[in-house]
């Protein structure tokens, strides 16, 4: 069977809701809104792919369907549960959904600096059902942190764990991966396949194609003030970037700068932290 070299849309999606600090409002797609989109993929002869089957017709061991599309979801907030998936059952359309599995039946802590830090998560109950209703759960890591910045044996434990974590509560094989904030890097990105995985989003704000690498895959960022006329265009790949197989030395020097204001968050933490009781006692 042909590969398929076709450009194929990957949709990224945060939260669902009406309601957002206005650090987070741009990824909060307003119920009516995501309903719209979702309609308009319908009536337009969209067909929906989780990103593992898509990864299969990329290696050509399934068929190139009409017009495929794929829509994806970061995160796991409890959002998606209320509000995304009544719509995606309405319309028969198939969801991919990255989950940080540390976050679930609690809030979005990671977003505490932007007023989110109490944005509500799915519960495991929720989790479970999800894979009934046409959604497939890949996995987002535990605590969603920027993996580049980590070492590398941090980075690992987050990219294996969650994987455990969602298939020992599904009790199916999770093949696929996402990077929180789109971060990764070579050394990151060596680590997925060895996890057992069989591909990882990025973000780029580009389409993907059976040339992308399967540990990099591209997705366009739907914003909270995307209509569907601008969604349109979006899936017609204007404004789009062009994937790169190498990374950008500025994408090279912001995980630099990264790493360096996250090890001296570390440090600063570390100082004002005071000794256990039992270190005091072994000093003493």
């Amino acid at each position: 069977m042909a590969h398929s070299t076709q450009p194929i849309p990957f949709l990224l999606y945060h939260s669902i809701s009406d309601s957002a600090t206005p650090g987070f409002r741009p990824w909060a797609v307003a119920p009516a809104r995501f309903d719209e989109h979702i309609a308009f993929l319908r009536e337009s002869g969209y067909t929906p792919l989780t990103v593992t089957e898509t990864i299969r017709v990329f290696d050509g061991a399934a068929p190139l369907p009409e017009k495929p599309v794929v829509v994806t979801f970061d995160d796991g907030f409890a959002d998606f549960a209320d509000h995304a998936v009544p719509v995606l059952m309405r319309y028969a359309f198939k969801a991919t959904l990255y989950i940080c599995t540390g976050h679930v039946g609690g809030t979005s802590r990671w977003l505490a600096d932007q007023g989110e830090g109490n944005r509500r998560m799915l519960s495991w109950e929720q989790v479970e059902a999800l894979p009934d209703a046409g959604v497939e759960c890949g996995a987002h890591t535990v605590t969603h942190p920027q993996l580049d910045t980590l070492r590398l044996d941090a980075a690992r434990q987050e990219i294996q764990r969650s994987r455990c974590t969602l298939e020992d509560r599904l009790g199916r094989r999770v093949e696929s991966f996402a990077y929180p904030h789109g971060y990764h890097g070579p050394r990151v990105r060596a680590l997925v396949p060895a996890a057992g995985y069989t591909s990882a989003c990025a973000v780029k704000h580009a389409m993907s194609s059976s040339g992308d690498d399967r540990f990099a895959l591209a997705r366009i960022i739907v914003h909270a003030d995307t209509d569907v006329a601008r969604l349109s265009r979006l899936l017609a790949g204007e404004g789009l970037r062009q994937t790169r197989s190498r990374e950008r030395l500025a994408t090279v020097g912001w995980r630099v700068a990264r790493r360096s204001l996250t090890e001296g968050k570390s440090v600063v933490r570390r100082s004002k932290r005071r000794p256990e009781p039992q270190a005091m006692s072994h000093q003493q």
